[in-house]
């Protein structure tokens, strides 16, 4: 197993007043494997990852990766942001060899140039380096950013809803990219390890080995879903298929349910 977490949580402190994020949240993700975390606004989603970046400490319960604790943040893990997070004052090569000088310092800068030059042809952006983030669109910037993230070659991608600001047409691209990417970025027959936010059921479906589907005040583990589909055919042939009618809405279920059950207890009926 890649990442286990167990019994985490994770509390703050407002105005005097403690605030439990996340409660006895505990599951696995295993090397190589793409897992989608779903829920509610405010279920603790991004607490979590941030957890993962070694960002936030847990008040209790473990997060080990490789059978290691987490101390803070490592060259092990790239990250991708909800907004593009790519610097302002550098070009968009600059901004992807700047992310490869952090876990790469034993090569060269023109290497580090190089190989920006390679991963911004793996995206679409070829002949785009010389670019200003500000003079890119907000697909093609995210796109920089992804190429930055599997440049830097991390065993693990933590990824924070990162195309739910692009249009729809964006957002399909980039998923499709993201796939073909994860897919073909194997070394030696290893694909990275993914966890990756998203509020978007489809979506999840979509990219996921298996989906996390969190409850909410405090966030915490509701149902670990397996999707049961083979990844190549689920955004054209399976959508209209009852089988996956029928576990969307099992997960529907479940995210309404937990919503519903943290704001009164109401059920819901799907």
């Amino acid at each position: 197993m890649k990442i286990e977490i167990k019994d985490l949580t994770v509390d703050y402190t407002e105005k005097n007043s403690r605030f439990t994020a996340l409660e006895n949240v505990s599951f696995g993700v295993n090397e190589g494997e793409f897992v989608s975390i779903v829920g509610s606004s405010g279920c603790g989603k991004s607490t979590l990852l941030s957890v993962l970046e070694g960002i936030y400490k847990a008040a209790s319960g473990s997060v080990n990766i490789d059978g290691k604790p987490i101390s803070g943040t490592g060259t092990d893990r790239g990250v991708v942001f909800q907004h593009y997070s790519l610097f302002p004052w550098m070009t968009t090569r600059s901004n992807i060899a700047f992310g490869i000088r952090q876990v790469r310092r034993d090569i060269s800068r023109k290497q580090r140039l190089a190989l920006a030059d390679e991963y911004l042809k793996k995206v679409g952006l070829e002949g785009y380096g010389s670019k200003y983030p500000s003079q890119l669109s907000g697909g093609m910037q995210q796109r920089a950013a992804i190429a930055r993230a599997l440049a830097m070659d991390t065993d693990i991608l933590l990824m924070d809803e990162p195309f739910s600001v692009l249009d729809p047409k964006n957002r399909t691209d980039l998923q499709d990219l993201l796939l073909k990417l994860w897919e073909g970025e194997e070394k030696n027959g290893k694909k990275k390890t993914v966890v990756f936010v998203t509020h978007d059921i489809d979506e999840a479906i979509l990219l996921s080995d298996r989906i996390v589907v969190m409850a909410s005040h405090p966030g915490t583990v509701a149902e670990v879903l397996p999707v049961p589909f083979d990844r190549g055919h689920r955004r054209t042939d399976s959508r209209d298929e009852r089988s996956y009618r029928s576990f969307r809405d099992k997960i529907m279920k479940v995210f309404w349910g937990n919503v519903y059950n943290g704001i009164g207890g109401q059920e819901v009926v799907i």
